[in-house]
């Protein structure tokens, strides 16, 4: 089994550190769902492309909004729990916050 199989089975076996949030953020990511809608409705509509940008940028700044909850959720939680255990469960926790990291800044 590769690692990041081995990583999404143990990960299942116990909750997220998301959890206790989890109607916020799809609270959230329904609204973000609609801005998308609404940035396809106005290019449909062949509106003017400064709006249309204008709703893109609230729309990314909004997805970086959850990513950022989903990134501190992961440190405080899963990293924790992970260091708790030892470090070699530590340094796979930390890597996967990083390689994340790494993902968001190339965004």
């Amino acid at each position: 089994m590769s690692d990041a199989v081995e990583a999404t089975a143990s990960a299942e076996h116990h909750h997220h550190g998301y959890i206790h949030r989890k109607d916020d953020y799809l609270k959230r990511l329904r609204r973000i769902e609609g801005q998308a809608r609404g940035l396809q409705r106005m290019v449909e509509e062949e509106k003017y492309c400064i709006d249309i940008l204008t709703q893109v940028s609230a729309m990314t700044k909004a997805l970086q909004s959850v990513s950022l909850g989903l990134l501190e959720e992961h440190m405080n939680h899963c990293v924790v729990d992970a260091a708790r255990q030892g470090d070699a469960e530590a340094a796979v926790k930390i890597k996967e916050a990083t390689d994340a990291i790494a993902r968001l800044v190339k965004s």
